[in-house]
């Protein structure tokens, strides 16, 4: 299998380059990437629990999906298609706001990525796939914020940021 490039951004989220996905993060380079938040009717968040063969943060629970650009796709194009790609779905998604993170793993790697968090609407019960997903479920806003609480161990440090940071965005965002 061929390692995808990761897009090297600035700042001000402007491409300075192209590097080896796992370079980028042994060398904790900033670079683009994305978090999907999928909200159902009852403004619960479609979680997924990472597979259990992933190079970092396996079996932890985050987002309903997260990636990387690739060059020359728009932030909704890219999060299409890997929400597509993992959860097995479509639907509209919504650019909500961006950020920069930093976050040190265990193994040594490194995310540092200024992160677009985009938003959709599904009902639907996906089609996950067990080579990206072990296991996924729909979880109340104020069931996540609470659990993050008392088992932070068992969610990703990206997904710990993000919640933290812009819980406050999604509580006035329902449907």
């Amino acid at each position: 299998m061929i390692e995808e490039n990761v897009i090297l951004v600035n700042k001000d989220d402007e491409q300075i380059g192209l590097m080896p996905k796992l370079e980028a993060h042994e060398k904790a380079v900033l670079h683009r990437a994305f978090s999907v938040f999928v909200l159902n009717s009852n403004n619960e968040i479609m979680l997924q629990q990472r597979a259990h063969h992933k190079y970092h943060s396996p079996l932890l629970w985050t987002n309903t999906c997260c990636s990387h650009q690739r060059e020359g796709e728009t932030n909704i194009q890219a999060g299409s298609r890997r929400l597509f790609e993992e959860m097995g779905f479509k639907t509209d998604l919504k650019e909500l706001f961006h950020f920069i993170y930093k976050a040190p793993f265990d193994n040594g790697l490194t995310e540092h990525e200024l992160d677009h968090v985009m938003i959709g609407y599904y009902n639907e019960k996906p089609e996950i796939n067990p080579e990206e997903v072990e296991a996924w479920k729909w979880m109340n806003i104020e069931a996540v914020k609470s659990d993050m609480l008392l088992h932070p161990e068992i969610y990703t440090v990206w997904f710990k940021i993000i919640f933290d940071e812009f819980y406050h965005y999604l509580e006035d965002h329902k449907v």
